[in-house]
């Protein structure tokens, strides 16, 4: 599977607004990392894959919004607001920016950088 930028970028975005955790595996490389700021923890891909499952299992009608998205030499950057319904219904959103690395020639991401400010998502998912 090759790709470019912005149809790994696609994948990966409609996958998760889709709750397909089956197709976001597909789109890491074996060994992808990911990166939180607000943890500064390097998650594996089976890490990441069951905070993503929580992530659908909890979070509703998940779409991101506003993207603005730019190609670099090795991936892209994008900015987004990620919006979502509680269990409890409320609506929420949540800007964030990330940072991510490709194997354009595999069509996989090989690490993400995501920066969220930690007082925004715990006021949104926890609070």
């Amino acid at each position: 599977m090759t790709g470019t930028v912005d149809e790994i970028a696609e994948r990966l975005f409609t996958s998760i607004e889709k709750g397909d955790v089956e197709a976001v595996r597909a789109l890491y490389a074996p060994d992808a990392v990911v990166w939180h700021n607000d943890d500064g923890v390097e998650q594996t891909v089976e890490q990441n894959l069951e905070v993503l499952g929580w992530v659908i299992d909890n979070l509703a009608a998940r779409s991101y919004d506003e993207v603005r998205r730019q190609a670099t030499a090795s991936g892209f950057v994008q900015q987004h607001v990620l919006r979502f319904t509680k269990a409890d219904g409320s609506p929420q959103e949540i800007p964030a920016c990330l940072v991510v690395a490709c194997d354009l020639e595999a069509g996989t991401i090989t690490r993400i950088d995501e920066y969220l400010d930690s007082a925004h998502v715990t006021a949104r998912i926890l609070g």
